[in-house]
């Protein structure tokens, strides 16, 4: 369920002190603002350092059997900062000895001091590259040639340059001493390296180092945010607003009484946004972590649907998946994961016991169904056939409803060529039903009593109605008379009272109307949220065909042959069938994603129950 929460206003005259002491309660959610102050710059600043140090380091792995570097936080990350900066340096440097080397090596190993000595004694040679037509222009110019090649001639002018020719630009130092360079920036580099590498160990010291920034910039934003007056020349209060839950209430007011704070406490006004604090037991709050991997929150005045939620994404996940060999292989890794982690902290994450839920639900689907990894009924062993149930299975004639829903659901003349397969979609669609009728219970309870909610259960009626259109189009199945009533009369219900919050009800039933083509839309829509619910069906197919199709290219004629041909056929079985099966598994998990969270993000929750999401999370300000 989602918290009442109440606005807290407190007045403090120490402010420092205050937010020490409202830190120390941890259950104030302050209300977040854009500031700026010195102190809060030089958090974040030394925050974003150890940051990217932290993330310098992680590209190595610790060094084995390495001491514990001796710095202190502070020092590491200098440290490592400095290392990376220097390491920048000397890559730009080696880069650029590089490209010098390879412009100037084609002239050998000469020294260009020795021609600035040759200049000061008066024996001027300047250095040319020359194309062969610049070369052949030259005439009777004083030049000497050192080399030729098809793209041109290399050589010296001697006594004066070249008339429209760019002299060779000399190098800073000699061929070797840009090799003797080269050796030493590698070897710096190297050093800096190793350094890195050794430095690498004190990861867990920068993570600790950055939790404290974290710490820090939440308080000095939150003294950055304190609205200030004062009252006097020589006096001055600090206030901040902010959330608690309604059970923090009287632990408030008790240290308000104690440390002196002035305390405003109101209810949400209409135009506030309280943070969401979701509240479950042990049971429901195993969703939790697939909210948190979506990022999901509901706003303070929207659902907790965490419930509703994981029952059906427990129908969802199975049917997906659909495999019973799969659910147990899914439930071993993850009861392995689950000791590993009660080994080293005592507990079971709520993940881990969420995913071995859902694993056994696969497993009662797939056991129900026959399904053990794809294999035909006929070869299954007696005790797991003995579980099957056989409208999910077997292609018996279609069986007559119990006698209380036969006034409701009439079989088909015409039977379908797959029992097992029509069952199914009557189920995905009955699911879809049981969920969306769901919704709009929860939506009348909310709006009551305002005549509102009379056009939800209107809305109620008619999705009732489309249901038993859906299974006519789709399963043949006769559409009751009392269905076509239904539709009409839940528009109706919904046209009449859907704007009546007050006023003239003659009028509101008008401005109703006026959006008859938006309201038509949406029924359209409604109509096709049942039919999407078929998808169900159709991945879980998909997965089963798959599987089949590997199950058959591993087997293939048989294993007979010689005892090499044998072993051959029965090494290629096992590697097919692992590919195949896990390549399944694999496509399973992202259908669990692409459909199962979509039925229950969109077709539930947004189409119906029109949540938006827009919550952000509960956040104390705490230690």
């Amino acid at each position: 369920m989602i918290v009442p929460m109440k606005k807290m206003s407190i007045i403090l005259t120490a402010a420092a002190q205050g937010l020490e002491k409202i830190r120390e309660l941890g259950v104030i959610h302050i209300e977040k603002k854009t500031v700026s102050s010195e102190s809060l710059a030089k958090a974040v600043d030394q925050k974003n350092k150890a940051e990217i140090a932290l993330g310098i380091l992680r590209t190595y792995k610790n060094a084995k059997n390495a001491e514990h570097h001796p710095l202190v936080e502070d020092d590491i990350t200098a440290r490592v900062l400095g290392l990376v900066e220097r390491r920048k340096t000397l890559q730009e440097q080696k880069t650029f000895l590089l490209k010098e080397t390879s412009r100037i090596e084609k002239w050998g190993s000469f020294s260009p001091s020795a021609l600035k000595e040759l200049a000061d004694g008066g024996v001027i040679l300047i250095p040319y590259e020359l194309t062969n037509k610049a070369y052949a222009a030259l005439k009777d110019e004083p030049f000497i040639v050192l080399a030729k090649s098809k793209t041109g001639v290399r050589g010296v002018a001697v006594g004066r340059e070249i008339a429209d020719e760019s002299p060779f630009a000399l190098p800073e130092c000699s061929l070797a001493e840009l090799n003797d360079k080269a050796t030493g920036i590698a070897q710096e580099l190297g050093a800096i390296e190793a350094d890195l590498q050794k430095l690498s160990n004190s990861k867990s010291m920068i993570e600790a180092e950055l939790k404290v920034f974290e710490k820090t910039i939440e308080f000095e934003t939150a003294r950055a945010g304190l609205e200030k007056a004062s009252l006097s020349a020589d006096f001055s209060v600090s206030f901040l607003t902010g959330w608690a839950p309604v059970e923090a209430v009287d632990t408030l007011k008790r240290a308000a009484t104690e440390n002196g704070w002035a305390l405003v406490i109101d209810d949400p006004a209409e135009g506030d946004k309280p943070p969401t604090l979701v509240r479950n037991n042990a049971f429901v709050r195993l969703i939790a972590p697939l909210f948190s991997f979506l990022g999901t929150i509901p706003g303070y005045r929207e659902y907790d649907i965490s419930f509703s939620y994981l029952l059906f994404f427990c129908l969802f996940f199975a049917m997906i998946f659909g495999d019973a060999a799969y659910g147990t292989l899914i439930f071993a890794i993850t009861f392995c994961i689950g000791l590993n982690y009660k080994k080293k902290t005592g507990r079971t994450p709520d993940a881990v016991k969420l995913f071995g839920l859902l694993s056994l639900c696969t497993i009662v689907w797939g056991a129900l169904n026959g399904a053990w990894f794809a294999m035909p009924y006929e070869k299954l062993p007696p005790v797991l056939q003995a579980l099957v149930i056989p409208q999910f299975n077997s292609d018996i004639p279609l069986s007559p409803f119990p006698g209380v829903l036969q006034k409701l659901f009439k079989i088909p003349a015409e039977q379908p060529s797959n029992t097992a397969y029509w069952n199914v979609q009557f189920l995905c669609f009955t699911t879809a039903l049981i969920q969306l009728v769901w919704a709009h219970i929860k939506n009348i309870k909310k709006l009551l009593p305002s005549l509102v909610a009379v056009a939800q259960a209107g809305w109620l009626l008619m999705m009732i109605g489309l249901y038993f259109l859906v299974l006519s189009m789709l399963l043949q199945v006769e559409l009751p008379e009392f269905a076509t009533y239904l539709i009409g009369i839940g528009l109706g219900t919904y046209f009449i009272f859907a704007e009546q919050n007050g006023g003239n009800p003659i009028a509101n039933v008008g401005k109703s109307f006026a959006n008859f083509l938006p309201t038509f839309l949406n029924a359209v829509s409604s109509f096709a949220d049942i039919i999407s619910y078929i998808r169900l069906f159709a991945v879980g197919l998909a997965g089963t065909s798959i599987a089949q199709s590997f199950n058959s290219m591993a087997i293939g004629d048989g294993v007979g042959g010689s005892v090499l041909s044998v072993v051959l056929k029965i090494f290629a079985a096992v590697l097919i069938l692992s590919f195949g099966h896990g390549l399944n598994m694999v496509m399973n998990a992202l259908s669990v994603i692409v459909h199962g969270v979509r039925l229950n993000l969109l077709e539930y929750a947004g189409n119906h129950l029109g949540m938006e999401w827009s919550g952000y999370a509960y956040k104390p300000f705490r230690k």
